[in-house]
């Protein structure tokens, strides 16, 4: 139960009122809403306490989530939320382009895709450090030393870094190295110990959407995420498993205009995995920022022959400056603006 109270309420009724809850053993939320308070109960009211609390002249309205998530449901904000990755805020009317190989593969290659994806206007440079394969023997990228080489090269050109995020151990160096966006990845959105573990590292979290996940199972891991303490959290839809085989995976765009009505999270598209192939990113991108995606995640690289992982989804930096004046035209034409 998520419990909108009237605007003027003060301060001692909201604590009066979560007292209340709590001495019938419902723990309760407060959001960080400024415009009103919100709070969400956790637990199932009874019928009782239910017809008490609509009785309630502070208690404007009364909403039931559908699931069990609460600080991730539409009404646990006012308005849609935005998220800081370094100076660039995710969500809010703007669009953004997060852009840069699928692995670090050196530093002389990290820099010169960090130059060009700089230099294309995209916002925030990604790059794989630990790389979860389908094949034991591929290549799963350099590790910590992958971490330095991406966050030098995004300190040389002045961009935000994210990077994938695979085991809970691993936090202390992510944060060590000021990532500034730590990615959960398809395979382990529901590697709860890990959800827990990035809640707590204070940064911001890009969480995609597992293979075969419903939106609900995706927005109980966001859930997770928040209950951990982070409020920063970034949903990024990549495709999921279905019968099709012509492409890697099926972009399903229904998400982003039923997401709008779910939760308050920004909500970006990541058309590279979708696809698996190059020529069909830039018309996904349009589709996603026409139906409303805060942003677009893609893989660039100078020599996607070249590359040591996902080169045939890998967009060239001719492309990827298409890509964004696309995202430009669009966002003006969809009443929004293109992050500066």
């Amino acid at each position: 139960m998520i419990l909108r109270l009237r605007q003027a309420t003060p301060p001692d009724r909201v604590q009066a009122l979560r007292e209340r809850l709590e001495r019938a053993g419902l723990r309760t939320v407060l959001s960080s809403e400024p415009s009103r308070p919100i709070v969400a109960v956790v637990d199932k009211v009874d019928a009782d306490l239910a017809r008490e609390l609509a009785a309630d002249d502070a208690v404007e309205e009364i909403v039931e989530p559908r699931g069990d998530w609460r600080q991730v449901h539409r009404a646990f904000r006012e308005c849609p939320s935005t998220v800081q990755v370094g100076d660039v805020s995710v969500g809010g009317g703007a669009v953004v382009v997060i852009a840069g190989p699928c692995s670090v593969e050196g530093r002389e290659l990290m820099l010169e895709v960090a130059q060009r994806v700089n230099d294309a206007g995209a916002h925030i440079l990604r790059g794989g450090a630990f790389k979860p394969r389908t094949s034991p023997y591929a290549f799963q990228g350099l590790g910590v030393e992958g971490l330095r080489q991406l966050k030098d090269a995004g300190e040389a050109v002045g961009l935000p870094v994210v990077s994938e995020i695979m085991d809970a151990a691993e936090v202390d160096a992510f944060v060590d190295h000021d990532i500034d966006c730590l990615q959960i990845g398809a395979r382990n959105m529901q590697n709860f110990t890990l959800l827990k573990a990035v809640a707590r590292a204070g940064r911001a979290v890009l969480l995609k959407r597992g293979l075969s996940a419903t939106i609900d199972e995706w927005l109980h891991a966001a859930e997770y995420i928040a209950a951990g303490g982070c409020e920063r959290i970034i949903l990024c839809e990549r495709g999921i498993r279905t019968f099709e085989t012509a492409t890697r995976n099926t972009l399903d765009l229904t998400v982003l205009p039923l997401l709008r009505e779910w939760t308050h999270l920004p909500i970006i598209v990541d058309p590279a995995h979708a696809a698996g192939i190059a020529r069909l990113i830039p018309p996904l991108s349009r589709a996603s920022v026409a139906a409303g995606a805060d942003g677009i995640a893609v893989e660039v690289h100078p020599h996607p022959e070249l590359a040591r992982s996902d080169g045939p989804q890998a967009l060239l930096p001719s492309e990827l400056a298409g890509l964004v004046a696309d995202a430009r035209i669009q966002a003006a034409v969809t009443g929004r603006v293109f992050h500066a």
